[in-house]
């Protein structure tokens, strides 16, 4: 089953995938790099420091053995003398485990990235569980992990066997000479032997860095459902979008048609499209579009207008032109401006002879220009034929 579950994994991680990660704290982390790091910043602090630092230590080392009788008489003598040491052995030490926290904390960014995250710390009952804790040793990455450190720890075991068997009659002999030259001298011994284990680190570390990436790579790696599932959750469910752009659809049809009764005309092609219009001198540049639908919409818009005493006007080019032209809520073209005008001004004609009980106006024949007509499309000359064909 774990071989089948690998051999599905066979598409890259995302990048929500990767973010929920780092957020659980599961990153390529190498532990090499930080030994090795830690490696070289103790040897330029015994390199660079040696001397500053073991000339204090003998100044410390001469206060503390520096006393009399008088002062031994003192109560409080051990504690103040104590206390001071203290003070003196921080202000040596901390600057030194400051900078080598701070070569510790840059290591593990150079090999898996800044992370701020307490969800490693959350306590996981589930890791108390022995089986599950004996699955992850014998698994194949536990095993290599554990190879790794066994290798590590011998190569690191023979260097330093190697360098102390060749050089432990030099040690013996330093114990001969007067202390500050013996310091000297056992500290370049140690640089040396730091050195071969530095190297010996290094080479590990340039090859856990890219290996604990890849690892991580495989580890993050999706199956296709997965992937799925990660583009429905991104993306939402299709059918519930499907139902709210329904939902929205009805919520702006009843909104539209509740509109109609304001009107001023509506504009007919007589069965398939409908326009209404609305014009007022003082709040509009321009006749503005309430609402607007094609067959069955069309008719409910018709049969509402004409309940509510909306003149209904027969165009069918006006009215395919502005179907297809003109938005709800927004102003006509301004290409169709006289022709708009023309009905809305037989519609005030209307509207005051039969106030008036006068005769009727003659029904207006707006100008519409043919471009703007849907219906109206231009017959293919050859030579567009051949562009085409082209």
């Amino acid at each position: 089953m774990a071989d089948q579950d690998a051999q599905d994994r066979n598409l890259p991680a995302s990048a929500k995938k990767i973010e929920r990660s780092r957020a659980e704290g599961q990153l390529p982390r190498s532990r090499d790099l930080p030994h090795f790091a830690m490696m070289v910043a103790g040897a330029a602090v015994v390199s660079v420091g040696g001397p500053v630092i073991a000339e204090s230590l003998q100044d410390m080392l001469g206060f503390a053995l520096r006393f009399d009788a008088r002062m031994l008489a003192q109560p409080n003598f051990m504690a103040e003398r104590l206390w001071d040491l203290s003070l003196r052995f921080l202000m040596v030490m901390l600057p030194v485990s400051g900078f080598l926290m701070l070569v510790a904390i840059a290591s593990n960014i150079a090999s898996g990235g800044w992370n701020w995250t307490m969800k490693p710390l959350t306590p996981k009952f589930s890791n108390l569980n022995p089986l599950t804790g004996l699955g992850r040793l014998v698994s194949g990455q536990g095993v290599g992990q554990a190879l790794k450190a066994v290798a590590l720890a011998l190569i690191l075991g023979v260097i330093g066997a190697v360098v102390l068997k060749d050089r432990m009659t030099t040690f013996v002999g330093i114990m001969s000479v007067p202390l500050p030259a013996a310091l000297v001298y056992a500290g370049q011994q140690l640089m040396g032997g730091l050195t071969l284990l530095g190297v010996a680190l290094a080479l590990f570390a340039a090859i856990d860095v890219p290996l604990q990436q890849q690892l991580y790579n495989r580890r993050m790696r999706m199956t296709r459902e997965e992937a799925k599932q990660e583009m429905k959750e991104a993306e939402g469910n299709q059918e519930i979008k499907a139902k709210i752009r329904a939902k929205m659809r009805e919520i702006g049809r009843r909104r539209m048609l509740a509109a109609v009764p304001t009107a001023d005309l509506i504009v007919m092609n007589p069965t398939h499209y409908a326009v209404a219009l609305k014009y007022d001198d003082a709040s509009m540049a321009a006749p503005r579009v309430v609402a607007k639908g094609a067959d069955l919409l069309a008719m409910k818009i018709r049969d509402l207008a004409t309940e509510c005493k909306v003149p209904v006007l027969q165009s069918p080019v006006l009215a395919r032109a502005l179907y297809a032209h003109a938005e709800i809520d927004r102003e006509i073209p301004v290409e169709l401006f006289s022709a708009v005008a023309q009905v809305l001004a037989y519609v005030y004609q209307l509207k005051a002879a039969i106030k008036n009980r006068s005769a009727k106006p003659a029904m207006p024949n707006p100008p519409v220009p043919p471009e703007l007509d849907p219906h109206n499309k231009p017959v293919p000359t050859d030579s567009d034929l051949e562009d085409e064909a082209l």
